[in-house]
């Protein structure tokens, strides 16, 4: 193979699992060549040599960041590859860092991208040809899936901009301390929040000179070495390990920091992590309670409503701006300290940056790995019984002033098993005991002895923080580990549902649960010339209205809304008027389903619209390719902010899409229990979603200049979304 067209190689560890369910790994040295995924048992010699292994990457084959899991007392980065057409065909890999994760996932997706064996001028393919299994297979038989590919075009390449929304910031600085500057987040005073106090949210930026994966790393780790920058901090662990981008800490706190006669705090904190396709790492936090993790003696349980990091790299890679926010509620008693006290504590503990700074400074860019020597991950599995695993809504949430208040929600215990499906043949029966990599305990993260992770992952699709939105209220229907049962919601008159008017309208956004249309000018879209510049402009008009709106509940997965006799589409379908329908249905998939359903009209011919009427009329691998989303969340707490972001996606990309076309309309039901991406931030946004006030634009994607600008299809203002004002299908 020649040199230039290698894209990626290097050690890899294959994640198999045994007879007895119980994962192993490993270790192979792989060389992505062209569309050409070859795997060897040992570094290869020369260019010539044959791979034990080989397989071939094409438009089918998708690639899901599962985030950080420990094998055997190995802490691996994993991500795992898998056929569209055929979930069951996967292979699972881990890397030892994130940052080569990350080379992997992108590299591997741009090498599915160019692979194109059929198509015209305009990326339009029509083969006629069965389904094929993708599979790893012995060099001499290789196999070559040759499938429908609409996405030719690089276009999963993420826009260099940083957010598709135009909105001011809400921080202002009021400071400097120690080299950091310290800034206050204004309060929206047109949110109502029962029982939380009036304090601002505080955050401190500094610049560290180091990279943001070895910040991530020193960060993320609770254990010794966090003694040597960390002045907070008496002891930490894992209580349970959710996800590879989701588990619950408890955090003791040291005393001699904070001022003389305060009681010492804890905090138990959610953390969710995730690293973004430029190298940033975002670090979420906010406080919960667990059954298994109740207040201590001599302790007084502090509650953080919302924080995090944000490590940005810059100069390179080289330095990384670093923000550290935090939103918290130290519970003094109001007669014994000033709330001027309370904000200099916090404003004491966003200074760590600066011990951080100092450390990486001493170290001369060398880092500390993971030091987990402490038994960081040391305590409940997300695999136990699911009677001993409980979570709850903390009273803070729904205004509530004590634990009546909380809700107890069951998780589902997540299945364990061997992994049966035929993507990729590495785990033979025969070696799965013989080639398993030894344990390196010195170094490695210390997880619960009796875990038994799961052998058959669900899919957590890498998508810009935009695309995180659309999987946002995904809650306890599939994983039960939310922090509002929507099962238990306030019970409405069973009404008959009229399709299209069951949310209302409300154009100053002063009623709860309405809808009204955003300005468009909020949104960034590619311009004329974005192919040769990158650059995007304001949108200044949509091409459709917004007509109505659905927030519906029912005990099945709604579909087909606009086909249904008596909604809106149907009533102008029965007048023989010529308007066209376009309705994005947002379904929340559980024992109770949820949808909320956009209504969009046009009253031009669809032919006048070239790429919408492709679109309309096109096949599904088209459609996925090209609808995209931005999300914009205009009120709301800064956790949940973070978690959504600015940026537009391909929602077909990372979810299942379901296509209705009638003779006026073409429906989109959008499946959110089709993946399991930020799980972390489900519930989250769940739990906030009464506070919360989304801002949504939907367009078609132009690829190259005929269909350059853009143009967005509608928006909408979702104002103060209330669970409980949902209307019943019968």
């Amino acid at each position: 193979m020649s040199r230039e067209s290698v894209k990626m190689q290097g050690w890899l560890y294959l994640i198999s699992s045994n007879r007895l369910g119980l994962q192993f790994s490993r270790k192979r040295y792989f060389v992505l060549n062209g569309n050409s995924l070859d795997c060897f048992k040992s570094l290869p010699s020369s260019g010539s040599e044959e791979p034990a292994k080989s397989a071939v990457i094409d438009s089918c084959i998708r690639v899901t960041d599962n985030g950080r899991e420990s094998i055997h007392r190995n802490v691996f980065f994993i991500f795992t590859l898998y056929n569209a057409l055929n979930h069951d065909d996967q292979l699972k890999l881990g890397a030892r860092s994130s940052e080569e994760a990350a080379g992997w996932i992108r590299s591997i997706m741009e090498a599915a991208l160019k692979e194109r064996p059929y198509g015209d001028r305009n990326g339009m393919v029509y083969p006629q040809m069965r389904y094929q299994s993708f599979r790893l297979r012995r060099t001499k038989g290789r196999s070559i899936l040759l499938s429908i590919d609409w996405t030719a075009y690089p276009l999963l390449t993420n826009d260099p901009s940083t957010s598709d929304v135009i909105a001011p910031s809400p921080w202002s600085i009021f400071g400097c301390k120690n080299g950091l500057r310290i800034f206050k987040e204004s309060k929206d005073r047109s949110i109502p929040v029962k029982g939380w106090n009036e304090d601002p949210a505080i955050m401190a930026v500094g610049v560290v000179d180091a990279t943001s994966e070895a910040i991530f790393r020193t960060v993320m780790s609770l254990g010794s070495s966090r003694s040597e920058w960390d002045f907070c901090l008496s002891q930490g662990k894992v209580v349970e390990h959710i996800d590879g981008h989701t588990d619950i800490i408890h955090k003791q706190l040291k005393d001699d920091w904070m001022p003389w006669g305060m009681r010492r705090r804890d905090l138990l904190l959610r953390r969710y992590w995730r690293r973004e396709d430029d190298g940033t790492y975002v670090i979420l936090y906010h406080s919960v309670l667990h059954e298994r993790c109740q207040p201590l003696s001599g302790y007084v349980r502090a509650c953080l409503k919302s924080g995090g990091y944000v490590i940005s790299p810059i100069n390179q890679g080289k330095q990384s701006v670093v923000k550290h926010m935090l939103d918290i509620d130290w519970k003094f008693w109001k007669t014994y300290l000033l709330k001027s006290s309370a904000q200099e504590v916090t404003i004491r503990m966003l200074e760590r940056i600066s011990a951080l700074r100092e450390l990486f400074r001493a170290k001369v860019g060398h880092f500390p790995p993971f030091d987990f020597s402490s038994g960081e991950l040391t305590g409940i599995t997300a695999q136990e019984g699911e009677d001993d695993i409980k979570e709850f809504l903390l009273p803070w949430k729904d205004g509530g002033s004590g634990r009546d208040s909380v809700e107890v929600s069951k998780r589902s215990s997540p299945k364990s098993g061997k992994v049966c499906g035929s993507f990729l043949e590495l785990s033979d029966a025969a070696d799965e005991f013989f080639d398993a990599e030894p344990s390196e305990p010195d170094n490695q993260e210390t997880w619960p002895a009796n875990s038994i992770l799961q052998s058959k992952e669900q899919r957590q699709n890498k998508l810009s923080t935009a695309a995180v939105f659309v999987k946002k209220l995904h809650d306890l229907a599939t994983q039960k580990r939310g922090y509002v049962d929507l099962q238990e919601a306030d019970p409405v008159d069973n009404t008959s549902s009229i399709y299209g008017t069951t949310l209302p309208k409300d154009e100053y956004c002063n009623l709860a649960s309405s809808w009204t249309s955003t300005d468009p000018s909020t949104f960034l879209i590619r311009g004329k010339t974005y192919l040769q510049d990158n650059i995007k402009i304001k949108a200044n008009s949509t091409l459709m209205q917004m007509l109505g709106a659905d927030w519906l509940k029912s005990d099945k997965r709604e579909d087909d809304l606009a086909g249904r006799s008596g909604g809106i589409v149907q009533k102008y379908a029965a007048q023989g008027r010529k308007e066209f329908f376009f309705i994005v249905n947002i379904q929340v998939p559980g024992s109770t389903t949820y949808s909320l359903a956009l209504y969009y009209m046009m009253d031009i011919p669809l032919e006048s619209v070239p790429l919408l009427n492709s679109f309309v009329n096109g096949d599904d691998a088209f459609r996925n390719s090209r609808f995209k989303l931005i999300p914009y969340i205009s009120k709301g707490s800064w956790i949940v902010k973070q978690s959504v972001g600015k940026k537009a996606c391909l929602v077909g990309q990372a979810l299942e899409i379901n296509y209705f076309r009638g003779t006026n309309y073409l429906e989109l039901g959008v499946d959110i229990g089709s993946s399991t991406v930020a799980r972390g931030v489900v519930s989250l946004v769940l739990g906030y979603l009464n506070n919360l006030v989304i801002e949504m634009a939907f367009l078609v994607q132009g690829n190259n200049s005929d269909e350059l600008p853009e143009f967005l299809l509608g928006t909408c203002r979702l104002n103060h979304l209330d669970i409980a004002k949902s209307v019943p299908v019968k």
